[in-house]
């Protein structure tokens, strides 16, 4: 190996004098790292989270996170002499004046939903190859917390710019706070500091949207790492690999180059989105009034699930003791709170229910493929169903507007779907398992088709054959490969006993 260059060997030798750092960057970089593509899903989410933190680092320096009314002056015309908020107007001051502000604010933005959907993609992709299981439950449990603390954020972020779509998102949080028995009147008072709106909200959620969650989720996602790097990685079934092993490319330089080309690549990604595809326009929705709101608005996609569900839900409430003793507006806390708790619940509590079903205790850092499990595969694929329905009816009256059906006929459809789907799907996809698991045993058992047997063609008799699959692609589909005294048939139809020394082939 050759010498490293004096610039690397001197700052390095000076650093092993003074910290003796040498044997534990040596022991680090070396690390070994699976290679398969699914395992970069993860790191969308760290890169997006780092964008995220320059970007609203650059935002803070011009957005007034205040209520206080303003008369607008600036250069867009149609809002010239109506009141708004300081924040409003100075999001419109960013879009329209600072000088590359408006690309900063739609990066900002897409880079919130990018960081959210890779989180999902990337609790999916744990979730079906059963990589949350003994040792890293732990880590499964931080990465919910991350999820759900990403919502948060992403609900005071969209909140901030106090235009007419996102206080209409914000009405409806007023509305859910309200519809907490006991305690939900004073935790609506508590956030807007007595009636709704209020004139410190805004305050509050920017504290807490560039302080409180984004230091709890950089926390989080250090813990998440340590955990990982600690633990290691796990890897896909192939050929060499085992529970004891990590089988891929070290972390200098391969896995670090491979990194680094694929921020750049989230970056490209995020900065092309932002400058050709237009993102929550507010000069268009104008300042937030209580009295207003408009047609058609939806919230982020990430919220859509909770837009839909206050749609599907029936009018339904109980008046306690008549009215003296209040009203509990099931339409509203059934949808708000019941959705997300039971996937929240459900995704907190699968890996330890598993365990117990399941009675499998052992440590695992070989990934299933979904097919093998089909049971956990159609429970993942019933709840996306539950979640894509919700998701799906949020947009109930742009379906009926554009494809001229009855608002009322789509809210009753989506009523039967929320039941029906996620159990269809359930049936659906673990038969798909079930087929895909016979289709992989008998690749095992017969191997592949490998064209007519040549000398069957010759006389006119066509005949399929097979070759045997090596015992890296058994590997790959979890299936056995075929025993040594096994061979395949001169036909390709099966196998058949190799004799043995002092045994017939046919005996037992």
């Amino acid at each position: 190996m050759e010498t490293p260059p004096k610039f690397i060997s001197g700052p390095a030798r000076f650093l092993d004098d003074r910290i003796g750092g040498a044997n534990f960057l040596k022991r680090n970089l070396r690390k070994i790292f699976p290679d398969h593509w699914s395992f970069l899903l993860g790191e969308i989410a760290l890169y997006t989270f780092i964008i995220l933190l320059l970007t609203g680092t650059f935002l803070t320096f011009w957005f007034r996170p205040s209520m206080g009314h303003v008369i607008y002056d600036g250069p867009y015309a149609p809002l010239l002499g109506v009141q708004m908020s300081e924040a409003y107007a100075s999001t419109l001051e960013i879009s329209f004046e600072v000088r590359g502000g408006l690309l900063m604010r739609q990066i900002h933005h897409w880079a919130a939903l990018l960081f959210v959907a890779s989180l999902v993609v990337h609790m999916l992709r744990v979730f079906f190859t059963g990589a949350y299981r003994k040792p890293r439950e732990i880590n499964w449990l931080i990465g919910i917390g991350l999820f759900t603390l990403s919502l948060f954020e992403g609900l005071t972020g969209y909140s901030l710019p106090d235009d007419l779509l996102s206080g209409a998102g914000l009405r409806i949080t007023q509305g859910v706070l309200q519809s907490i028995p006991l305690v939900g009147t004073y935790v609506s008072f508590f956030l807007f500091n007595g009636e709704y709106p209020g004139e410190t909200v805004i305050e509050r959620f920017y504290a807490l949207h560039i302080l409180l969650i984004p230091g709890i989720l950089l926390a989080l996602i250090t813990a998440h790492l340590v955990l990982m790097w600690v633990q290691k990685h796990t890897q896909m079934p192939g050929k060499g690999r085992t529970e004891r092993n990590v089988v891929g490319a070290p972390l200098l330089p391969a896995f670090m180059g491979k990194s680094g080309a694929y921020l750049l690549f989230t970056l490209a990604v995020v900065c092309g989105l932002a400058t050709f595809a237009q993102i929550n326009p507010i000069w268009l929705f104008g300042p937030y009034t209580p009295a207003d709101i408009s047609a058609g608005s939806q919230p982020d996609w990430y919220m859509g699930f909770l837009e839909g569900s206050l749609r599907l839900m029936p009018p339904w409430e109980i008046n306690l003791f008549g009215t003296a003793g209040g009203t509990l507006p099931l339409s509203v806390l059934i949808p708000a709170l019941v959705p997300l708790g039971l996937i929240i619940t459900g995704l907190v509590l699968f890996p330890f229910l598993e365990r117990w079903v399941t009675g499998d205790r052992r440590e695992h850092h070989i990934a299933d493929r979904p097919r093998n499990n089909p049971h956990r595969t159609a429970i993942g694929i019933s709840a996306i169903t539950f979640y894509g329905v919700l998701w799906l009816l949020g947009a109930n009256d742009l379906f009926a507007a554009n494809f001229h059906v009855s608002l009322n006929w789509t809210t009753y459809i989506g009523r039967a779907l929320i039941f029906i789907g996620p159990a269809l799907a359930y049936w659906i996809t673990y038969r798909i398992c079930l087929g895909l698991q016979r289709s992989d045993a008998s690749v095992t058992a017969h191997g592949v088709e490998s064209g007519g047997h040549p000398a069957a063609a010759a006389r006119g008799v066509h005949r399929g054959a097979h070759e045997t699959v090596g015992r890296h692609r058994g590997a790959r589909t979890g299936q056995d490969p075929p025993s040594r005294c096994c061979r395949p048939r001169r036909t390709g139809t099966g196998c058949r006993p190799r004799s043995r020394a002092g045994r017939s082939a046919g005996s037992g």
